[in-house]
């Protein structure tokens, strides 16, 4: 399933995949409708300024209302894998995941890659949900 509120894939591959009573979340960014990145700044001389803990806001609400397209919400999270960039970013993006969930949350991986699909991309997540 594509969502047309949401930013258009990069790839041939759907926001979301529903199979055997779970909700399976593609690589899900802050990357919002019209391309722009939330947590994502470029002043008037050309410097880019990246927020990490508006990217893990902004992934999460995606990742929420995703879910919700399909009935679920994150209280059905059973599993999240986290993509950072640079694992100096675990601190703030902890933070913002800890506003969301606590040890009744989802199992969760973090690793660190190379890059993301947009160099103004720190964050990626992917997640499985089982429907109510």
């Amino acid at each position: 399933m594509i969502l047309d509120d949401k930013a258009k894939p990069r790839g041939r591959f759907p926001h979301v995949k529903v199979a055997g009573g779970f909700a399976f979340v593609s690589g899900t960014s802050s990357r919002r409708p019209d391309n722009t990145i939330a947590g994502a700044t470029v002043d008037e001389l050309g410097t880019t300024t990246l927020d990490i803990r508006v990217q893990t806001r902004a992934v999460i609400e995606n990742v929420r209302d995703i879910l919700r397209a399909v009935g679920a919400n994150l209280e059905d999270l059973t599993q999240l894998t986290t993509y950072l960039v640079n694992m100096n970013d675990f601190g703030g993006y902890n933070e913002v995941y800890a506003e969301y969930f606590d040890e009744s949350g989802p199992a969760r991986t973090t690793v660190a890659v190379h890059q993301l699909p947009h160099p103004h991309l720190l964050i990626e997540m992917q997640a499985v949900a089982l429907l109510p």
